[in-house]
């Protein structure tokens, strides 16, 4: 199935369930077990990369700090999400997720075995700005080291990168009298491991906080 073909069917529908345990279900590139999918649906099938594949070699700035991450150099397991910052609805939510589990790394003191990479849609008002005003609104800790908003060039490389890249739907909705936009988009967070390969994936506009925690734990001690 054509990975844009799949996204657009799917939309932002209800979550794919996943569960699984150690093992890496005899892919050597994962420690996770294959996870239980509804509907038969394989990682193959799905528009986005997901359990045992390799995310995309891309390189995003982090405009807080004027650095350039490559994402598959990336060394330690970290989280995925893909959002914007004048978003109401689905975004802090999924923000704040990862923040719950940030908060669980500092007070367990893993903080520095565990990193946080959100990846916006809209480069055009997210800035170094925008996303230190994000960070003070959803008290994510930036003094930590381990939480990085990326983002890309301009609209264009947004597009190519979020949706053709990372196979992550999103639509920019029509202006307001205001000129204000929206987005309609796919709510999704990905686990990865410091080898670049997706161990899980969440989709849903919910994701669970403990769930994501456990399974990172479970990779954390593969």
């Amino acid at each position: 199935m054509n990975r844009r073909t799949y996204l657009r069917a799917v939309g932002t529908g209800a979550a794919v369930g996943l569960a699984g345990c150690l093992g890496g279900g005899g892919n050597p590139n994962v420690s996770l077990s294959k996870p239980d999918r509804e509907n038969d649906v394989s990682s193959e099938d799905l528009p986005y990369p997901a359990w045992g594949q390799q995310v995309p070699d891309v390189t995003l700035t982090d405009p807080i700090n004027g650095s350039e991450i490559a994402v598959r150099d990336i060394d330690t397991p970290h989280f995925h999400t893909f959002f914007f910052t004048n978003c109401m609805t689905v975004c802090p939510v999924l923000i704040s997720a990862l923040r719950e589990v940030q908060i669980h790394s500092v007070t367990e003191g893993y903080a520095d075995e565990v990193s946080f990479y959100p990846i916006t849609f809209d480069p055009a008002r997210d800035d170094a700005a925008a996303f230190e005003k994000e960070a003070a609104q959803m008290n994510v800790d930036m003094d930590v080291g381990n939480w990085h908003f990326l983002r890309t060039a301009d609209e264009a490389a947004a597009k190519s990168v979020v949706e053709d890249q990372f196979g992550v739907f999103f639509q920019k909705n029509e202006p307001n009298e205001d000129g204000n936009y929206m987005f309609t988009h796919l709510g999704l967070v990905m686990l990865v491991n410091g080898d670049g390969y997706v161990e899980r994936t969440y989709r849903g506009n919910q994701p669970d906080e403990q769930t994501l925690i456990d399974d990172l734990t479970a990779l954390r001690e593969a």
